[in-house]
């Protein structure tokens, strides 16, 4: 069984197997989160990056670490927020599946998430939640414990009710 945790913190520092890169389509460096993992990651990324040919929403890709404590970034693409009416949910868990079954296929045992979709693609916090650690719990995988890396209190404070 999966072990859960939410933690506030810089997901660029946690010391584990693989994290999760909230990209965007083109895995091209982007704003919030996307933009910090690129810039600590070291130049090697981008190019890394490019070669993948992109990333549909809902799925996932990975590049080697770089410059990062992890030795594994997971590339997943979730859903802009669109009203919740067109997939939104089954895409976004469609992205927590996909970076489970892509760090399976790298053999890593522990791997940190950011809150997908609830920066600039407008995903609400809570709803973002939910989806996240009901996916998480029920997914069949090897790796062995999950680190959600909150950015700030609130996004915490949602984490920590959601898997008490």
């Amino acid at each position: 069984m999966t072990r859960l945790q939410a933690v506030r913190g810089d997901i660029t520092t946690a010391t584990v197997d693989a994290i999760v890169n909230a990209a965007n389509t083109a895995l091209a460096p982007g704003g919030g989160v996307c933009g910090a993992i690129f810039a600590a990651a070291g130049p090697g990324l981008p190019e890394a990056c490019a070669a993948l040919g992109g990333c549909a929403t809902g799925d996932a890709k990975a590049t080697p670490g770089f410059g990062l404590p992890a030795r594994w970034i997971i590339h997943a693409v979730g859903p802009a927020w669109q009203g919740g009416q067109r997939g939104e949910p089954a895409a976004l868990a469609s992205a927590y599946r996909r970076c489970l079954a892509v760090a399976d296929e790298l053999e890593a045992r522990s791997v940190a998430f950011p809150a997908i979709s609830t920066g600039i693609y407008g995903y609400p916090l809570e709803a973002a939640t939910d989806v996240a650690v009901d996916t998480v719990r029920v997914a069949e995988t090897k790796v062995e414990a999950v680190r959600f890396v909150c950015f700030d209190g609130r996004t915490l404070d949602a984490y920590e009710q959601r898997l008490a």
